[in-house]
């Protein structure tokens, strides 16, 4: 570069250029000449080395190659590329300009941090996005824990800029920063508070985005969209949205209907109240009759008298145990509750095999009715208040 320098000077004072412009021409020279390489070793990478890296991506089976060298990553690596090449030849065109290339090279320092924290902010979302593909963290709430890693990232670029600045060590930044620490707390108490309320969410399983959760104090019922750093995100039934604080779910209670999917099965439990008028004794031909039907196998006897109501239990339980649509792995019950002044409760509990609400909605319609239809054959009759309403 020197040799360069030298033969460039000869040539123009040759020109008869004045001697005190001389080194100003070579020294404008020099910084367009690695200004050039620099934009030359730029388009390079950008038009010949990443479609290259791209066209190998692409023929591989893996996914995970394809977030690592995600566009925004193989762009940011060829933003690195120019202030690098530039900071590198820079001393050897300004080295007559000390004060002038110490600034040039600060600037360039500062905008090579800002590359390097977008790049490394890029990888994370791409480990990011290869976790969410992953089978074993697919369900993980973990956006809120990359979120924090890439605020670390940023507040150490930002330490980093701020010695760069006023060319100091980051350690003696850091130090100064403990002063202040009670102020930082203050500002991202909500970041914070959300971090630890994402950790123990994820550590303890107790929410995964698709998750249907109830949380009335927040006025939320309905699937979890997103976990984020600050917001826990849940679209209602209703199509609204309700955003609510990881850390209120931490604090406060919420219901988790994950475990039902799990299970594969969805409680129905529900009563009617019997007129306790209508509960008799079984004459011997309503006995006969009910002996002959296939719903009394297994049927127990209570005594020498059978009562109505007792045999009208017994079928119930046995048609819940058939019907195909009822879970056959979880608890099937048909049981007397405590009367009260308006009849006899007798409460179904019991457990749908299809989860999806309108399948459940549809059976639990299906075997209130079929019960309601069904209680004349044993007598048996349905407390109703009489209507005050007089007919004209």
């Amino acid at each position: 570069m020197n040799l360069i320098n030298t033969e460039l000077v000869q040539w123009l004072q040759q020109l008869g250029i004045a001697e005190g412009y001389v080194d100003l021409v070579v020294t404008a020279t020099s910084i367009f000449v690695i200004l050039l390489v620099a934009f030359i070793l730029d388009k390079i990478c950008r038009r010949i080395i990443t479609p290259l890296i791209r066209k190998v991506t692409s023929k591989t089976g893996n996914s995970w190659d394809d977030h690592i060298l995600s566009d925004e990553v193989l762009d940011n690596v060829c933003k690195l590329i120019p202030p690098i090449v530039v900071s590198a030849l820079l001393p050897l065109a300004l080295h007559s300009m000390p004060v002038l290339l110490s600034w040039s090279l600060r600037i360039i320092w500062i905008y090579i941090i800002i590359i390097a924290v977008k790049l490394v902010c890029a990888f994370i979302s791409s480990i990011y996005a290869i976790s969410c593909e992953n089978e074993k963290y697919k369900g993980q709430s973990l956006k809120g824990f990359y979120q924090m890693l890439k605020l670390v990232v940023i507040c150490i670029g930002a330490i980093i800029i701020i010695s760069a600045l006023l060319d100091k060590n980051p350690l003696v930044i850091l130090t100064g920063l403990g002063a202040g620490t009670a102020v930082l707390m203050l500002v991202f108490q909500d970041t914070i508070k959300g971090l630890v309320a994402g950790i123990q969410l994820s550590a303890n399983d107790m929410l995964r985005p698709g998750d249907w959760i109830s949380m009335p104090k927040y006025g939320a019922d309905g699937d979890v969209i997103e976990v984020t750093l600050t917001t826990v995100k849940v679209r209602n039934w209703d199509k609204t949205i309700t955003t609510i604080p990881p850390y209120a779910l931490v604090n406060d209670s919420f219901q988790n209907w994950r475990g039902m999917f799990d299970e594969g099965g969805r409680r129905i439990k529900r009563s009617i109240n019997i007129d306790m008028n209508t509960v008799r004794f079984c004459t011997k031909e309503e006995l006969d009759y009910f002996k002959q039907q296939p719903w009394m196998e297994g049927f127990e006897p209570s005594g020498t008298d059978e009562v109505n109501l007792y045999i009208f239990r017994h079928y119930m339980d046995w048609y819940l145990k058939n019907h195909p649509e009822v879970h056959k792995g979880m608890t099937i019950l048909v049981r007397q509750m405590q009367p009260t002044s308006e009849g006899m409760p007798i409460e179904l509990y019991f457990f749908s095999a299809d989860t999806a609400w309108l399948r459940y909605e549809h059976l639990q319609g299906e075997v209130f009715d079929h019960l309601l239809a069904v209680l004349h054959s044993f007598d048996l009759r349905v407390f109703q208040r009489s209507s005050s309403a007089t007919t004209k």
